[in-house]
C-alpha cells in the first residue's frame, strides 16, 4: 500500500479508497467518496479514477459541482475566526484523548 501525505488540511497519511465496490454501483461508490475527493484526501491514483468516472458520468459530475459550490459558499460565509482560547481548549482535549489511547 502506497501512503501519500495529504494535500488538504487533514493530518496523517492518505489511505487509498477501497477498489472493491461491495455490491455498489460505480456511481454509488464514487459518490460515497466524493468528500475525500473534494478535500484532496485521496491518493493520486484514486483522484485519477474519480476524475475519469465523473468525466463520463453526468449525474456524478452534477453532484460534484453542487458539492463544490456548497463548499465555496460555506468558505465564503465563514469569515469569523474562533477565539484563541477555544482553539487551545480543543487542542488540550485532543492531546488528552491521544494520550489516553496510547
Amino acid at each position: 500500500m502506497n501512503e501519500q501525505e495529504p494535500t488538504g488540511a487533514g493530518a496523517g497519511p492518505v489511505e487509498p479508497i477501497p477498489h472493491d465496490t461491495a455490491g455498489e454501483s460505480e456511481c454509488e461508490h464514487a459518490l460515497g467518496h466524493l468528500y475525500e475527493y473534494l478535500d484532496s484526501e485521496m491518493t493520486p491514483e484514486d483522484e485519477h479514477r474519480m476524475r475519469a468516472h465523473v468525466a463520463h458520468c453526468a449525474p456524478c459530475l452534477a453532484e460534484l459541482s453542487v458539492e463544490e459550490l456548497v463548499k465555496q459558499l460555506v468558505r465564503r460565509s465563514c469569515n469569523e475566526r474562533a477565539p484563541e482560547t477555544l482553539r487551545l481548549r480543543i487542542h488540550e482535549q485532543l492531546t488528552v484523548m491521544t494520550t489516553l489511547r496510547g
